[in-house]
């Protein structure tokens, strides 16, 4: 099933509109069916992959909010680019068990990271950052 996501997210090359109104769903479906082996070969490939095939997964990373999503958003976060760290900044608000945001919350830099960008970021990113962090700290 990973290849399947590999090929689908590289592939989908349409407009803007379409990623996000379809083809995330897709992707997000492959996800839900994803075996052990499939998360291994994702944790191993993801941060080799383009910038904008990892913008394309962390979006539609939120669906069952589980340990092998979370590990590789963590891992993303690491990124300089800000949109993908505002990704996954927006999807991490989707996980809210307590053992989530502790592990969040143990990350201190991405709280750091969260904080440095609210004053320049554009209002939708601001919204984004301010309620990651209202939702990690309440």
């Amino acid at each position: 099933m990973y290849k399947e996501l590999d090929n689908f997210i590289t592939g989908c090359q349409n407009t803007v509109d379409y990623w996000y109104d379809y083809g995330c769903i897709i992707a997000t479906d492959m996800l839900a069916k994803f075996s052990q082996k499939d998360w291994e070969d994702l944790v191993s490939h993801v941060m080799m992959k383009p910038l904008e095939w990892q913008r394309k997964l962390a979006y539609c990373m939120d669906n069952s909010c589980n340990e092998h999503e979370l590990n590789i958003l963590l891992s993303l976060l690491s990124t300089e680019d800000e949109e993908l760290f505002v990704i996954c900044v927006d999807t991490l608000r989707s996980y809210t068990t307590p053992e989530g945001k502790q592990i969040i919350r143990d990350n201190s830099a991405i709280v750091e990271r969260v904080n440095e960008l609210i004053p320049t970021a554009g209002v939708a990113a601001r919204r984004v950052l301010v309620d990651f962090l209202e939702k990690l700290h309440g």
